[in-house]
């Protein structure tokens, strides 16, 4: 689990033209609005989980498109947008081909898919990098990240502080990419090669994501699997708090060797156990709202607290750097420091407040518009056994632009800007480069969503799931490596459960076990999964601005991914039949 250097050499598309690049995005939107109004079907049209009559042959045509976008990504060393193209045409082909999904519902498909990968997701990425450049500009980057000096100069401290502590916090404000954004960021400030800083923050990323987002992957599986919401919470934080000791060890052993991270096991446990506890409590006695942003508040406040008072026999740094001073001086006055804080400062207010639940009601009621898709809202039908009884799929897109967490943080970015002393056409400047920097990540991500919404309307997802459901007696360990694969698919935790969660309570109830152990389950082992989706990766690669090294990012993180995955479905399976285990579990 040693580290892995990265070459030097960054790579970012900078520059375009503009006319060309407006030309082809009218384009494709006109293309989009002629694609929604293509004429509905007269019925509903019911999905198809075995069309070969063979259930091991569909379930591998399902995963055609799985296997064409990471293996072009990991193996062929293809740019992401073009894996994620190139996967968006396998899922089209399979789902219209193979599938017998109607052409028209295909179509509207990938377009509601492709919406919801710029807003909300592509919409965060856009402005957390605008926010980023303007601290860079203003020179105010630099002065944080040697600020962080302060508190301790060893790199497997400063991973820890960040990667793991700081990004769960906005895995639990916000989520949807956030967390890696920022933190990959703030490591290639520090002084990170791309690839560590990309990796490590996508392994730290993991065991706060079902608690993501003041909760919202619990909540949209309890809507799924009808199943109480505080059981739900409970169970997952019956599984995860040994994974959130567990995840800081793995961090900085990837980063650093065993031997390295022997060398600062303390704090390591300290960051852990400070998260887990935490975690645990309000799980199971408050529900899955506040789990992560407090858990993280107290690690950091711990982890901070100790390393004031404790430094490792060795002060680890970089190969360049040797070995270094216990904690640096970095020469900034404390109101130069305060200044160069005050941006992050402002967007973890705003991200935090943006997320309330009362908040987003609030501002939903002043700027969400639903719009069912003509064509494919109601148009398409789950069926048993999937579900209970044939389901109609809603197709319904909300132009959430002012609840969306991109927008709190462009407010967080124009209020730093201001602040920073940057006139407001200057900001537009730096707002326009921005755009031009991230154009293949947005049209990445648009993409993959496409593709995550292809799999589930036209059935893919289900008939990879059911060939899960037939292992029996071992189904606790491989349905939650079905959760693994919904998150790796959808790039959702949310979306995983939103995928399954009805199927693991259908197959838990038929095999004999907690329907509630199951459908936790999902959501935890769909956080191992986080990892290793696309958009995530696109995601890191953007941050550190690396694009175009996205299988390098991939090839770095699968097995952790793989590894820390089968390591909770051992969890879950021990849950379920062994004894101290089973008292763990909510029946």
């Amino acid at each position: 689990m040693t580290s892995t250097t990265a070459p030097e050499t960054q790579t970012s598309p900078t520059s375009a033209n503009p006319v060309a690049w407006i030309v082809g995005l009218l384009a494709t939107i006109i293309a989009a609005v002629l694609i929604l109004r293509i004429p509905p079907l007269a019925r509903p049209w019911p999905q198809n989980y075995d069309p070969t009559g063979r259930w091991w042959l569909s379930a591998l045509l399902a995963a055609l498109p799985v296997v064409v976008l990471l293996g072009s990504l990991a193996l062929l060393h293809m740019k992401a947008h073009y894996s994620a193209l190139l996967g968006l045409a396998t899922s089209l082909i399979c789902s219209i081909w193979i599938f017998d999904m109607p052409a028209s519902l295909a179509a509207k498909t990938a377009v509601l898919g492709a919406g919801y990968g710029l807003l909300p997701i592509g919409w965060i990425i856009l402005n957390v990098i605008f926010m980023y450049q303007l601290t860079c500009e203003a020179g105010l980057f630099r002065v944080l990240q040697e600020s962080l000096t302060g508190i301790t100069q060893d790199r497997r401290l400063q991973l820890l502080l960040i990667a793991f502590s700081f990004g769960a916090f906005f895995e639990g404000a916000a989520g949807f990419g956030t967390p890696v954004a920022v933190t990959a960021a703030v490591l290639i400030g520090l002084g990170f090669k791309p690839l560590p800083a990309s990796g490590l923050s996508l392994i730290a990323n993991t065991a706060p994501v079902a608690y993501g987002a003041i909760g919202t992957p619990l909540i949209a599986l309890q809507g799924v699997t009808g199943l109480d919401l505080q059981q739900l919470s409970a169970q997952a934080g019956r599984i995860l708090p040994f994974f959130s000791v567990l995840v800081p060890f793995w961090l900085v052993w990837a980063f650093a060797g065993f031997a390295g991270m022997i060398e600062v096991w303390p704090a390591v446990l300290v960051a852990g156990v400070f998260f887990a506890i935490p975690q645990f409590l309000l799980s199971n006695f408050h529900g899955p709202w506040l789990v992560d942003v407090v858990a993280a508040v107290v690690s950091m406040a711990a982890l901070i607290g100790f390393l004031l008072k404790w430094r490792p026999k060795r002060i680890w740094g970089f190969e360049h750097e040797g070995e270094l001073a216990a904690r640096g001086t970095h020469g900034h006055s404390r109101a130069l420091v305060a200044r160069a804080w005050v941006p992050w400062l402002v967007l973890t207010v705003l991200v935090f407040a943006w997320g309330l639940p009362t908040v987003k009601t609030a501002l939903d009621k002043l700027s969400a518009p639903k719009f069912p898709v003509a064509g494919l809202h109601l148009m398409i039908q789950r069926v048993p056994p999937v579900v209970r009884k044939p389901t109609p799929e809603a197709a319904v897109y909300s132009l959430n632009w002012l609840t969306a967490t991109g927008s709190g943080i462009v407010v967080a970015a124009v209020i730093s800007g201001l602040i920073m002393g940057f006139t407001p056409w200057r900001m537009a400047q730096v707002y326009w480069k921005t755009i031009v920097r991230v154009r293949f990540s947005l049209l990445t991500i648009a993409a993959m969503l496409s593709i995550g919404y292809l799999t589930r309307y036209s059935g893919l997802d289900a008939a990879m799931g059911l060939a899960f459901a037939r292992t029996g007696v071992l189904y606790p360990f491989f349905g939650t490596m079905l959760g693994w694969l919904g998150v790796a698919l959808t790039g959702s935790d949310t979306s995983s459960n939103v995928l399954f969660g009805s199927l693991q309570r259908i197959s838990a109830e038929q095999i004999g076990v907690s329907a509630t152990l199951m459908a936790a389950a999902n959501s935890c082992g769909g956080v191992m999964g986080k990892m290793i989706d696309a958009q995530s990766i696109v995601v890191a690669s953007t941050a550190t601005e690396w694009y175009g090294h996205e299988g390098d990012i991939l090839r770095y993180v699968f097995f952790h991914s793989v590894a820390l995955a089968v390591l909770v479905g051992i969890m879950v399976t021990l849950q379920a039949y062994v004894l101290p285990f089973t008292r763990l579990v909510i029946r």
